[in-house]
């Protein structure tokens, strides 16, 4: 979002929600004592639910995109949000009303809260719409922007200023170092000067903001630029874009007096990132009483078949390539790490990895275990200590990672492993090593709180039907 117009009607929206909720609320509560005095609802008792509903409309509103841009969505889109947002909402008070055994909320209440809440939100989304549709046609918050460059990248950053402003950009024009571009045109703004006149040019003309587009050699040039948009007060920007990267974000912060601009080649939101891993520890913990009898049976069931642990512990590569001790059952025989290179030359898997379908050194209960996937159970321990999650590229051996051959393979360090990913769910060990990495780069780069989802739930036929299992 490039415009600070957008930000500010995002932040009116957001307090506009919390009011038009709150109120809501409140008058639902009237509602039914006004219908049924006697049958009068506890207005304190009900409004104690207020700050979980607030959670419960906000949090899901802003998930669905609700906060997005006007010029971004259209209205029947913003109402089909609106709607789940408060069906969501609605569901997830109830349930957790039917969790903690709490029975003195009226129906009545819920569902006039609902209609009232959604007509409401929807209302002031109609609102910011016209608003903002009245602003652009009148270009009352579009902007002037003075542009330093005439280079391919200052046509790419002219074309997407009209593209991604909201609010209406004008480039009044362009500056190049060398005078006998004057008077050329730059995807339909003129060159109106040299570098050098920029004081003049900011001096007799009204410009919003500066933005700096040349090349990276000549940014020892950019301190009188600077300069001159500081002593008129103008804001100054640059393009980021100094290396030849594909950078999915970059953030600037400031290290004392130190500006250090960050260039991340992953992005992943650090709210999304929590909830992720407050859904992984949730899960895992509620199903901890089903999960400890089973692999109390299991590790029983291999030490009797097999002398030795019944765990297997073995270092794998984790997040940002930091070892890890991953937990597995055991499924093979103690000696199989010095056995493996007698069989290495059987391997029937593509790539660094090993895989051989009738493996010599699995045990009896080992087949069992691999081919329903339970030999991955204590990984849950894993899960809640933080190394892994439950959806995530599968953690990978020191040697299966010695022998990548490709520098990009380790992009998928740059997010935590985990148990399932798209891998387990396209095929597992039929799959061929390039396209098992394909997969988990495209899991990296496209990962959502709702793909997890579907991932999780597209595991279970996959573990009970055993397929692609070895």
């Amino acid at each position: 979002m490039y415009d600070e117009k957008s930000i500010e009607v995002g932040r009116l929206t957001f307090l506009l929600d919390v009011l038009v909720t709150s109120l809501a609320f409140a008058f639902s509560i009237w509602l039914k004592n006004f219908y049924e005095p006697t049958a009068d609802a506890d207005f304190f008792a009900h409004m104690a639910l207020l700050p979980l509903m607030l959670l419960f409309v906000i949090g899901f509103l802003s998930y669905f995109g609700a906060y997005d841009g006007p010029c971004h969505i259209t209205l029947l889109e913003y109402g089909w949000i609106v709607f789940r947002a408060v069906a969501l909402s609605i569901g997830a008070l109830l349930t957790l009303l039917f969790i903690m055994k709490i029975d003195y909320i009226s129906r009545i209440v819920i569902i006039s809260f609902a209609i009232l809440e959604t007509i409401s939100i929807i209302s002031i989304r109609a609102a910011f719409k016209r608003y903002h549709t009245a602003c652009v046609t009148s270009g009352k918050y579009s902007s002037r922007v003075l542009i330093i460059g005439t280079g391919e990248r200052a046509r790419e950053l002219s074309e997407s200023l009209r593209k991604q402003s909201e609010w209406g950009i004008e480039v009044i024009g362009h500056l190049d170092p060398d005078p006998s571009r004057i008077g050329n045109t730059v995807s339909g703004a003129p060159v109106i000067g040299t570098v050098a006149d920029i004081e003049k040019i900011l001096k007799s003309n009204v410009v919003d903001e500066v933005i700096i587009a040349i090349p990276r050699s000549m940014l020892t040039d950019a301190e009188p630029m600077a300069q001159a948009c500081e002593e008129e007060g103008i804001k100054l920007r640059f393009m980021a874009d100094v290396f030849n990267l594909e950078v999915a974000r970059t953030k600037l912060i400031k290290l004392g007096t130190l500006p250090i601009l960050s260039l991340e080649p992953v992005a992943q939101d650090e709210l999304k990132l929590m909830i992720k891993r407050a859904v992984d520890f949730t899960l895992t913990v509620i199903s901890l009483p089903i999960v400890l009898p089973l692999m109390a049976v299991i590790a029983t069931a291999i030490k009797l078949d097999s002398p030795g642990p019944a765990f297997f512990i073995q270092h794998r590569v984790g997040l940002k390539k930091r070892l890890f001790p991953m937990l597995k059952f055991r499924s093979m025989y103690l000696d199989a790490e010095e056995r493996l290179k007698e069989i290495e030359h059987l391997n029937e898997a593509e790539g660094p990895i090993f895989k051989m379908k009738d493996d010599p050194r699995v045990t009896r209960v080992g087949r069992f275990l691999r081919r329903t996937s339970l030999d991955e159970l204590p990984q849950l321990i894993n899960v809640l200590r933080g190394e892994m999650s439950l959806v995530g590229p599968r953690p990978m051996s020191t040697r299966d990672v010695d022998l990548f051959d490709r520098g990009i393979q380790r992009k998928r360090f740059s997010v935590k492993p985990g148990i399932t990913c798209l891998w387990q769910i396209s095929g597992r060990s039929d799959l061929p090593f390039s396209k098992w990495l394909e997969l988990d780069l495209r899991y990296i780069d496209n990962w959502c709180l709702w793909l997890d989802f579907i991932i999780l739930l597209k595991t279970i036929p996959v573990v009970v039907m055993s397929k692609g299992a070895v």
